[in-house]
């Protein structure tokens, strides 16, 4: 289950100044989702977190449309994988069935651990709303619309959306959504918590750009990479201890790191800071990484 992202075909994916920008890039056709997207999209978040030139990354679509949802140009049986096998090749597999590919492409993104902002721009729906979920900070246009239509294709929703959307939004707001699968706008999607602001659609990406830039301009890489493995992962925790627990752990290898000791002094000469502490590959201050991937999970 590989895919290059230098010869993507559905997206670009470009790095300047500490921030990669992903985006879906079949305006054509108004970035449908193919299962070629879905393994370009998880190449370029994981050569996104293994860049330590990477601070942050952007997500966002071509042409008027972030997604249009699932591509269906192979007609009324598309969601059939059991009828046409070459539709669940190169997912892999869960619990011995084939993945679906939402997952394939969103999961990577939750894997991340460096911080993800989406930039939501005109029809986001089906896997244009679940794909955004794990993303830790969702901007939409004003002429943005979501739709979690699964229901109204007569299948259920995916790309593990079942744990991210209840989380996001609470349940009643997701089972609102779900359970009518109605198309809904930005201002709708902003008081259901979806998305943090809306702004007008010629500021979108200079919006979520900005934004990026002042977390790479303005924090240490260790710190930021903790603190959002840290957030996510304690969403299912038992316990406010486990949370103490993990931040203690934390504190006490960031504490001893150089970019504990450049906070300080910068603080104390009144000049930015210059963190150059590393992320490197493994788990952050001690952080595991999240979400751990189980063991019924098969190669793709």
């Amino acid at each position: 289950m590989t895919a290059t992202v230098g010869a993507a075909t559905t997206l670009r994916y470009e790095v300047d100044a500490g921030i990669a920008v992903i985006t879906l890039d079949r305006p054509g056709a108004r970035n449908a989702f193919t299962s070629t997207m879905a393994l370009e999209l998880a190449a370029a978040a994981h050569a996104a977190d293994a860049d330590d030139a990477v601070r942050v990354v952007v997500v966002t679509g071509a042409g008027r449309d972030f997604c249009v949802g699932a591509d269906l140009s192979a007609g009324a049986d598309t969601f059939d994988a059991r009828s046409r096998a070459e539709r669940s090749a190169g997912a892999g597999t869960i619990d011995g069935v084939a993945r679906d590919w939402g997952g394939v492409a969103s999961l990577p993104f939750a894997e991340l651990r460096k911080p993800v902002i989406a930039a939501v721009n005109g029809a986001a729906v089906g896997i244009g709303s679940t794909l955004v979920l794990p993303m830790d900070v969702r901007i939409a246009a004003e002429s943005t619309r979501f739709g979690f239509v699964f229901a109204r294709r007569g299948i259920v929703q995916e790309a593990a959306s079942s744990w991210f959307l209840p989380r996001v939004v609470g349940i009643s707001q997701a089972m609102e959504w779900v359970a009518t699968g109605r198309v809904f706008g930005a201002e709708e999607a902003l008081r259901g918590g979806l998305v943090s602001r809306v702004v007008p659609d010629d500021q979108l990406l200079d919006t979520a750009l900005g934004l990026a830039r002042e977390i790479a301009d303005n924090t240490s890489a260790v710190s930021v990479g903790a603190a959002r493995q840290l957030l996510w992962s304690m969403l299912g925790a038992a316990s406010p201890w486990d949370a103490h627990r993990a931040e203690s752990r934390a504190l006490l290898e960031v504490g001893a790191g150089p970019d504990a000791t450049e906070g300080v002094r910068s603080f104390l000469e009144k000049r930015p800071a210059r963190f150059t502490g590393p992320l490197g590959q493994g788990s952050v201050a001690g952080v595991p990484r999240w979400p751990a991937v189980p063991g019924d999970v098969g190669p793709g």
